[in-house]
Parts: C-alpha cells; structure tokens; sequence
C-alpha cells in the first residue's frame, strides 16, 4: 500500500493509540507489518475479518483474535482492513487475565478470545478515553497481582527511572538478591527479559512524550534511547514498520490514563486525570 494511500485510510477510518502506564492500544489501519519480535504481549483483534500468523516454527495459524507471547517472532497478516493491537505491560495483572481467557493455542500463540464478539463489537472509535478503557477492562480486566513483589517493584522502578540505565545489580539490590537470581526470577514473573522490558518502558515513554507535545527526535533521546536511529531501528524490530510509518498516517496519541489509571507502585490511584489527546505527524 502506498504512503498517500495508507495516510488518506488512517485519516478517513482513524488511526488512534491510546496509553496508560504499562498499557497500550492501537486501532487503525493494519499497516502490513513485517516479521517482528515484541517485548511484551499483545492481543491482536481483527476488526473486519480475520489474520494469519506466522509464527517461526509454527504452523500458520488464521484467527480473529490471538495473544502472542513475547519474543515470538512473527509475521501478521491481516484479511481485513483494520486491526486492534492490545500491547500489555508483562509485570501487570492484566497480561494473565488476558492469557486465561484465550480458548485455544500454546503459551507462545494462544487464540481466540472467550470474548471475542464482544470485543470486536466494543472496539474503541475516535479518541473516547472511556471507550477505550472499558475494551481494555473486557478483554485483560485488572486483578490481583500474583508475581513476586519484588520483581514488581523493580518493574516499577524501571518505568519510574526511564531515561536512564538502571542496572541489573542495582535492581537486584532494591530486591535483596544477587544479580544472577535476580535476572533469573525477572522472566519467570514478566514473561519477558529485562533487556526487553526496559525497551519496552522506552517505547512507551517516547509515545506518552509525544502526546505532551514533544517532536520525535526529542522524545526518543528523552527517553533513554541512544539516538533516534537506535530507537527508529529498536521500534521496527519490536512492531514490524519504522516509526516514521506509522507517524505519517496522522496518529492520533490518546493519555487514557483516567479514573483510575493503571498503578505504578502497586497503589491503586482514585483520583482521575483528564485525558489528553493530540494528532502527530512525520514532521
């Protein structure tokens, strides 16, 4: 698909992101990714029709909705025109909600959603921050945490300390354990390695930095990335398109994160933040 024509069908039919701490949601035009890799799992809906993945050692698998693991490496292909992608934080509650409502599959690809008419009916439109968090509570509903508090706490520490690089003995300290059991225990309750995790608390920062306001160059460095080619090269590998893409559909950034927002620290905050929404171009 051609740029002019792939920016003329998000405008038209809405190409929105909507964040919270830890959370993102994508709905838009399918984008025809390439084979990628994410730090963190996402609950890909199709909103018009169903999609292939190919999974490296997997049979291709069609669905209309499916959860893919971190570090899958994968290829989608969309039948339909538009896609919902659910991007979910590995040390969040939500992430195993979302997996035991999925019917069918393996840990690495599991499919279809217990809810999935539901999901595809409800799916959020325009920039309605209520709509989007009542799709996120339906599809991945927030629960009590099971993972080891201390992998929590580092989790959270990371997302706090985005811009720089808090090392994996500092964190194994704040934890009380040594280095090597530390970076042991932090996939076993994520899902995913702290290498990835802290791409992903980088990648959401530079989305949350842009909804205030800033360019992209700015919003990656700010973010901890060593420069906008290491952060343009981390995206396309994480999502399956260069940034600059998907920011030349004219996104729109949603800050969704209202009444409450998704907690940080493991306290659930009450009071409700205004949303904040802003279009983004390429320029």
């Amino acid at each position: 698909m051609s740029s002019t024509v792939l920016s003329r069908t998000c405008c038209d039919a809405g190409a929105v992101l909507w964040l919270w701490p830890g959370q993102a949601i994508y709905a838009g035009p399918a984008l025809d990714l390439d084979l990628h890799s994410g730090s963190v799992s996402c609950l890909a809906v199709g909103l018009d029709g169903v999609f292939t993945v190919q999974a490296k050692g997997r049979p291709v698998q069609t669905a209309r909705s499916a959860l893919i693991a971190p570090r899958v490496e994968h290829r989608l292909v969309a039948h339909g025109d538009r896609m919902l992608f659910c991007y979910l934080d590995p040390g969040s509650p939500r992430r195993a909600a979302c997996e035991q409502r999925m019917t069918g599959g393996d840990a690495g690809l599991r499919l279809g959603h217990r809810d999935e008419g539901e999901l595809v009916r409800h799916a959020p439109h325009g920039d309605d921050a209520a709509s989007a968090s009542a799709w996120l509570e339906l599809a991945a509903p927030r629960g009590a945490a099971r993972s080891d508090p201390r992998i929590r706490a580092a989790a959270a520490r990371l997302r706090a300390e985005v811009h720089r690089t808090v090392s994996a003995e500092e964190l194994a300290a704040d934890c009380g354990l040594s280095t090597s059991r530390f970076l042991h225990l932090f996939p076993v309750h994520t899902g995913t390695s702290l290498r990835r995790y802290r791409l992903w608390t980088r990648m959401t920062r530079v989305a949350e930095l842009i909804a205030e306001g800033r360019d992209l160059t700015t919003a990656a460095m700010d973010a901890g990335f060593a420069s906008p080619s290491h952060f343009s090269a981390a995206f396309h590998r994480m999502f399956g398109l260069p940034p600059s893409r998907l920011l030349a559909a004219g996104l729109t950034i949603v800050d969704a994160a209202s009444g409450p927002p998704e907690p940080r620290d493991g306290t659930v905050i009450t009071d409700a933040v205004p949303p904040v929404t802003r279009g983004v171009s390429a320029s």
